[in-house]
């Protein structure tokens, strides 16, 4: 299966997507249109009619994605602030990824820059090309973080690292990325899409209906304090034991051989 959408392609690995930005030219460089595929290309992934356990988020060419598309225009064509095109691109399909009901695998494989950079780090597990770089493009051209980086940044990496990466807009190199904990692994440029294709398989073979409620733990646990979690956690686990895979994940480990799971 392979689906084009706007600036974005969609194919089908096993119960894998893999929806890869598809705008060469410009590094994946995110604008109207290519938002407009991405939010096609999401509504696949999360129809159920297409059985995908799993997403891998990607480039192609170059570039992961360098950033917001400054030279093309709005698709309402007059004047928007920069706040009202955050709202109306960005915003929306970051909820949506935060929201998604199967475990992502971001795999860079090149620049990822300003909100490229936001979405690179939506992944439950990212992972780079060793020529691959992070930047907080952002002051270079006058402006503030944005695409929620002031919140994920300093939850990974701390406050100070963080502050660093937005004021002076300096490249992060892939092995330091992961030096830093920003990352999961780093891999050889010809090595790195095997390798995260082998991920989200192995993540889309696993207890999928449980991965995307800890997902969603993980989501809300920022903004929560211990009592609360402890009840988010408690509420989770009971959905958790009452679905098929548990009691697959029982019989399992009484018959001593590997769970095969069905993600309900």
């Amino acid at each position: 299966m392979r689906t084009d959408f706007e600036r974005v392609s969609l194919t089908a690995e096993g119960a894998v997507a893999i929806l890869a930005l598809n705008h060469p030219d410009s590094l994946n460089a995110i604008g109207p249109r290519m938002a407009h595929g991405f939010s096609g290309a999401l509504a696949e992934v999360e129809n159920p009619a297409h059985g995908f356990r799993a997403l891998l988020l990607t480039g192609e060419g170059r570039g992961f994605c360098s950033g917001a598309n400054l030279s093309e225009p709005p698709e309402s064509g007059g004047p928007l602030t920069a706040g009202a095109i955050l709202d109306e691109l960005y915003h929306p399909l970051l909820r949506r990824l935060r929201d998604l009901k199967l475990p992502i695998v971001t795999a860079v494989n090149g620049v990822a820059a300003g909100v490229g950079m936001s979405f690179a780090l939506m992944g439950d597990i990212t992972v780079a090309a060793r020529s691959a770089y992070f930047v907080q493009a952002f002051a270079r051209i006058g402006l503030v973080p944005d695409g929620g980086s002031t919140w994920l940044l300093p939850r990974l990496i701390g406050l100070a690292r963080a502050r660093e990466l937005s004021l002076l807009a300096e490249k992060l190199p892939a092995e330091k990325a992961l030096e830093w904990g920003l990352i999961n692994r780093v891999y050889e440029d010809n090595e790195l899409t095997d390798e995260a294709l082998k991920m989200a398989s192995r993540l889309a073979d696993g207890p999928t209906a449980a991965l995307a409620l800890t997902r969603r733990l993980y989501w809300d646990s920022p903004g929560s304090g211990f009592e609360q979690q402890l009840g988010r956690e408690r509420a989770a686990q009971d959905r958790a034991t009452a679905t098929e895979d548990f009691r697959e994940g029982i019989r399992a480990f009484r018959d001593k051989r590997p769970p095969q799971f069905k993600g309900r």
